[in-house]
């Protein structure tokens, strides 16, 4: 069966500034049937589905409850996918997830954890909120083999280039890999200064990259 991409996303889009919770599940299972992965539907789905409802924001054509409201649907639609993505060992590799400081979006790193549980990482997701200070500390008792961080909003770039400051120096050694709408179209050469860490554009290339590690 061949799924029209397009007409999902404005479908699930259209759902979510509905608030039709259970519209916006049931096309996620209808995608997921037709033999598309999850990792496809976060990808090819919801991720523009959410971006678009960030550009209507932004624009003012919808107001922050609709917003939260997608947004929280959409969380609600991951967090019911947990038994399709739990593994049933892990291979010793440990990956915590957090975003910057002061973001309020975090659907995107909790896929990026779903596809690191999914290649049998154990995830240690933080989310939103988390002091660096205190990401440091628990990156320190928990010792993961990777550090993910989530940049949403191009606003919080200054922000993000302080959080790496403090991490280098607290943790020299920790591989630290980045992504989010806010770092989609930038290029690895835009920063020099962070040559020792890996910026990824979309699940595709995060999952290859995990799989090459093995």
């Amino acid at each position: 069966m061949e799924v029209a991409n397009n007409s999902f996303i404005e479908r699930y889009l259209k759902a979510l500034l509905d608030g039709q919770r259970m519209e916006a599940q049931n096309l996620c299972i209808e995608y997921v049937h037709a033999e598309k992965t999850l990792k496809q539907l976060y990808e090819e789905v919801i991720k523009p589905a959410l971006y678009e409802v960030g550009k209507l924001w932004e624009r003012n054509q919808i107001s922050v409850a609709e917003e939260h409201l997608a947004t929280a649907i959409t969380e609600g639609i991951l967090n019911s996918f947990y038994a399709d993505i739990i593994p049933e060992k892990y291979n010793h590799k440990k990956v915590v997830l957090a975003c910057v400081e002061k973001e309020e979006h975090q659907v995107g790193i909790k896929m990026v954890a779903d596809i690191f549980e999914m290649n049998q990482w154990e995830s240690f997701f933080l989310g939103v909120g988390f002091p660096t200070i205190e990401l440091i500390k628990y990156i320190k008792e928990i010792q993961p083999d990777i550090l993910a961080i989530s940049i949403s909003v191009y606003f919080n770039f200054s922000r993000l280039k302080d959080m790496i400051y403090e991490l280098r120096r607290a943790l020299p050694h920790l591989r630290i890999i980045i992504g989010g709408q806010a770092i989609a179209h930038l290029s690895q050469r835009a920063f020099p200064e962070w040559k020792d860490i890996t910026l990824f554009n979309d699940l595709h290339q995060l999952e290859a990259f995990l799989i090459n590690l093995k």
